[in-house]
């Protein structure tokens, strides 16, 4: 009978201590990535007209984080600190913008935060 009460004893301890971690993560979120990061944000337009287009869907090439240009054709995300990057400027919903031609722009030097104006030519 001890047996059995010492290991209902510890069964009862660590679901407390699981319990606790649980709610603590509950109530202060998951784990901050603290990897080092870089701010990116910019503004697309087209080359003809000047003016912002929304829409465009902004990605980091070989990462699968992506967004799109908002109504006034900005975008701005954070991203890995790398030797370079490339960022790919994609109209993804040519029927909406007239369909613009993808471009790609390599970012090389990445220590601080940058600002991208892209004109996009159109087909």
């Amino acid at each position: 009978m001890k047996m059995r009460s010492n290991f209902i004893k510890k069964l009862v301890g660590g679901i407390s201590l699981t319990t606790a971690a649980f709610i603590f993560q509950a109530c202060y979120g998951p784990p901050q990535d603290f990897g080092y990061d870089i701010f990116i944000e910019g503004l697309v337009k087209s080359k003809k007209t000047g003016q912002p287009i929304k829409g465009i869907k902004v990605s980091v090439k070989d990462n699968p984080q992506y967004q799109f240009t908002s109504e006034d054709g900005s975008f701005s995300f954070y991203t890995g600190i790398a030797e370079n990057c490339t960022i790919r400027f994609q109209d993804t919903d040519a029927e909406q913008n007239g369909a613009f031609s993808d471009k790609d722009t390599t970012l090389t030097n990445l220590t601080s935060p940058i600002y991208l104006n892209i004109l996009l030519s159109e087909k």
